[in-house]
Parts: structure tokens; C-alpha cells; sequence
């Protein structure tokens, strides 16, 4: 299930919520005041990389030529 963003058009507060894509935002209610007048935000998507990154062999960056723009 995915987290959406809300605020609460009362109190101003921002919250998350795991819901269904489905549910509608007239069953969300304000963590902060209990009201039901809420608007769902548009937010920005993000992920975490884990600590473990691929490692790239010695010298496979060095085929790059000057001119490609990459260094």
C-alpha cells in the first residue's frame, strides 16, 4: 500500500497515511485535531540507497573521451 501526504485544512498540519489508491479522503481524519477537511498534497519521490553500492571494475570510466562530456 502506498503512503500519501495530507494537511489538514483546519489545523495546518501535514501527515502521512498508508492507504489503499482506492480510498477516498473523506475517511481521512487529522492525527492533531480529528477533522475530516483534508486535502491530499502533492509530494515529492524519493527512495534510500542501501550502503551497498555495485562496484564499477578499475578503469571502466577511462574509455570516456573528452568530448563526450563526461570526465
Amino acid at each position: 500500500m502506498p503512503i500519501y501526504e495530507f494537511v489538514c485544512r483546519d489545523c495546518k498540519k501535514h501527515f502521512e497515511v498508508l492507504t489503499t489508491s482506492s480510498s477516498s479522503t473523506e475517511t481521512v481524519k487529522c492525527p492533531a485535531c480529528g477533522s475530516l477537511d483534508v486535502t491530499k498534497t502533492i509530494s515529492a519521490s524519493h527512495f534510500r540507497v542501501g550502503s551497498h553500492r555495485p562496484s564499477i571494475p578499475s578503469g571502466a570510466l577511462s574509455g570516456c573521451s573528452s568530448k563526450s562530456g563526461f570526465s
